[in-house]
């Protein structure tokens, strides 16, 4: 129990010796022999009696305050005690808070470390999957590339086109996502970094501070390593509260759990990207394949019927060739009848006198004649035309071969170059950045 009143020394208790001052007195002149300077019976047993009661004064004063030293020596041995007691007990939970903060720190650190790195490897699957556009982007432009090499008049703007110009323009518009995807990825990993070192630093801190308190709380009255260190009780300027304290961890372990969030969400989003793009690249992909086998298709059928209306040209210039001939021929035939007409007019009009005579001889062999002069001129008319017709066939011949040549080279730069080409298109889990 605490004391109260604190202990003060007694005080001393003052005693008057009688004095000789009367007719008897030691003082007196010294006309009475030997009593001069001498004390009287009263005054030495009144001496007597002073040194007692100072005597038991002293030792009443001394035992009271032994036992007030004793009661104060225990009362501050047991304050010691239990001061030291309360400190210990103080230490031990301080240890548990910071092993609490300790351990929560860890399991965050661990925590940003595996999210870091499940970060990377999303990150990685970008960086593998902008690799894989290289491929489907160099097919599209070497596919629009070769079809600029078709003749005329194949050069044409078709829906394969349209496709091919879709998807390179689809192609730079995911490399530009994934781009910008790898910045925010790189940029989030950074965040997490930070992150995790400030909780490592902030570890590190607790991890030395438990322990000094560790090792405190093993200190007592019998151990060795103590020492006096008497200023030791002065508070540091730069020391922070209990509520500064655990508010600057709480405030690391919020900073570090909202990056641990972000970096989540930034991994589903990728997920969610390269799943979209991937299937975005597929589908297109097919829908050039699926134009490029439909143009084949309308390319094979117009080569085809070409090539029928060829070959029925081909019949027809024979035809026309002989019809020509046979024209001709005809032509020729005419000219000896007409020139027997002729001749028999011209020896006719020889006659003499009146035997040049407009007969019906006469008048048959001039409509003969007329009648052939016709008859040539329809058959020389008939035989341009026929000439013109083969002439026509001819260039109609030319331009269909002309036209097969080129649509066979349209097909053999669709079907051999461009689509042999796409076969090398990659996979879906190429392009989803898994291999």
């Amino acid at each position: 129990m605490a004391q109260t009143v604190p202990p003060c020394e007694l005080p001393a208790k003052e005693y008057e010796v009688a004095r000789n001052t009367g007719a008897y007195a030691s003082s007196g002149l010294a006309t009475a022999g030997f009593r001069t300077a001498k004390y009287l019976l009263e005054e030495w047993f009144q001496n007597c009696y002073a040194r007692y009661h100072q005597a038991f004064a002293d030792r009443d004063q001394s035992e009271r305050q032994r036992h007030e030293s004793q009661q104060l020596a225990s009362e501050t041995q047991a304050l010691a005690q239990r001061t030291q007691q309360d400190s210990t007990r103080r230490v031990g939970e301080r240890l548990q808070d910071m092993h609490g903060w300790k351990s929560e720190l860890q399991r965050e650190v661990e925590a940003l470390a595996a999210e870091t790195d499940l970060l990377l490897a999303q990150k990685q699957r970008l960086e593998r999957a902008l690799d894989a556009t290289e491929v489907p982007f160099s097919i599209a432009t070497d596919n629009l590339q070769c079809r600029e090499r078709r003749q005329h008049p194949n050069l044409v703007r078709d829906h394969v086109e349209t496709e091919l110009l879709k998807e390179a323009e689809l192609i730079r518009n995911i490399q530009e996502l994934l781009k910008r995807t790898i910045m925010q990825a790189v940029s989030q990993i950074r965040l997490n970094r930070e992150r995790k070192e400030t909780c490592e630093m902030d570890w590190s801190d607790k991890v030395e501070a438990y322990n000094i308190d560790e090792t405190c709380g093993r200190y007592h009255s019998q151990s060795t390593q103590v020492q006096a260190h008497p200023h030791s009780t002065a508070f540091q300027e730069s020391a922070s509260t209990p509520e500064t304290w655990a508010k600057f961890t709480q405030d690391n372990l919020c900073r570090a759990q909202r990056e641990r969030l972000a970096s989540a969400n930034l991994r589903v989003l990728v997920d969610c990207i390269l799943r979209d793009t991937s299937e975005d690249l597929r589908l297109q992909c097919d829908a050039v394949n699926l134009a490029f086998g439909r143009r084949c298709e309308e390319l094979e059928d117009a080569r085809h019927k070409l090539q029928q209306h060829l070959h029925k040209t081909l019949r027809e210039i024979t035809d026309q060739e002989h019809n020509v001939a046979a024209l001709k021929q005809a032509i020729k035939d005419k000219e000896a009848p007409l020139r027997v007409a002729q001749t028999r007019l011209y020896l006719r009009s020889h006659r003499p006198n009146v035997e040049l005579c407009r007969d019906a001889a006469q008048f048959r062999l001039v409509s003969e004649v007329e009648e052939l002069n016709m008859s040539l001129a329809a058959l020389r008319e008939k035989l341009l035309e026929a000439e013109q017709s083969l002439r026509n066939l001819e260039d109609t011949h030319m331009s269909l071969e002309k036209d097969i040549t080129a649509m066979t080279n349209s097909l053999f730069i669709d079907r051999q170059k461009c689509m042999a080409h796409r076969t090398r298109y990659p996979t879906i889990l190429q392009l989803a950045g898994y291999q």
